[in-house]
């Protein structure tokens, strides 16, 4: 892609300003509607099926990943009522494990590149990993960008190179993740948004997961605003994923509000919006079982992925 294409999209000075004060009042206040009885299972049910488990550890193994399987395909086990998740999240050299593991499920299968969580590595290896992970059977892609380079105001050298890795996943979905925690305003947060779907995100993303602050409700109310911005400019749908410190039911649920109320129902499906939480899935089983049988089951009866 040559600069000349990129050049129109890489204005970011046209990007609104964000207001700090309101975006966070207006996050607080979404975040206290009340959700009951049929909508709230509703809810929950449509959180599960919109969440994607995710194993990103050092000590990871294809065991453990056929286990996380398992419970993607089947959270509640004898509850039929229960949805399918929308996809397994692993390393790479994983993926054949996961693939097999999901075959004929409807689980998509997602792996992590470009260096991540830092994303500290040469553009030619990012090229490699992506386009690796795509050839042994990856859905989707999820990438990092590199913050240094868009704090430092490379913005054209970003948007190539997630324009360039893009290209490397071929049929592949990419997950543009933004680590919000490390870019320091809301304003460089949309700025962000905006720079990765000009360049062909098919996702933004929140975070790797190993920053703080990662997905907070005033984060994902900017990046939501972004993506209304880039329908309405574009006509194109770009698909959102908070991840990280979505630990709750309750959080869930927010989250589904906040899309709601910015995006409409359109979004309110695992083709556009995602949930990068597997610490989250007990909490939405649990909160199930209790508006079903009126009492909370114990921690013991889910299992522990």
């Amino acid at each position: 892609m040559s600069m000349s294409t990129a050049a129109p999209v890489l204005d970011l000075s046209l990007v609104p300003r964000v207001d700090a004060v309101g975006v966070e009042e207006r996050a607080a206040a979404l975040g206290k509607r009340s959700i009951k009885k049929d909508a709230k299972r509703a809810g929950i049910r449509l959180a599960i099926s919109m969440l994607d488990l995710t194993t990103l550890e050092g000590k990871d193994s294809e065991g453990k990943v056929r286990q996380l399987c398992r419970k993607a395909v089947q959270p509640l086990p004898g509850d039929s009522t229960v949805p399918h998740v929308a996809a397994v999240c692993v390393y790479p050299n994983l993926v054949p494990a996961a693939k097999a593991a999901l075959a004929g499920s409807g689980v998509k299968v997602a792996s992590v590149a470009t260096g991540f969580p830092a994303g500290l590595v040469p553009l030619p290896v990012k090229i490699d990993e992506a386009r690796r992970a795509v050839a042994m059977g990856a859905d989707e892609v999820d990438m990092v960008i590199d913050r240094g380079a868009f704090l430092s105001g490379e913005f054209a050298a970003v948007f190539e190179e997630i324009a360039t890795v893009k290209e490397a996943c071929g049929p592949a979905h990419l997950k543009v993740i933004l680590e919000t925690g490390e870019l320091e305003t809301y304003d460089n947060v949309r700025k962000a948004s905006h720079l990765a779907m000009a360049a062909g995100a098919d996702f933004i993303k929140t975070s790797t997961g190993k920053v703080v602050p990662a997905a907070t409700p005033a984060v994902v109310l900017v990046m939501l605003e972004a993506i209304r911005d880039h329908f309405f400019e574009t006509g194109r749908r770009v698909g959102l994923k908070p991840a990280g410190g979505i630990r709750t039911s309750k959080q869930a649920l927010h989250l589904l509000i906040l899309v709601k109320e910015t995006l409409g129902d359109d979004w309110l499906t695992p083709d556009l919006f995602r949930i990068g939480a597997s610490t989250v899935t007990n909490d939405l089983l649990m909160q199930l079982a209790k508006e079903a049988s009126g009492r909370y089951q114990s921690a013991d009866y889910f299992t522990k992925d």
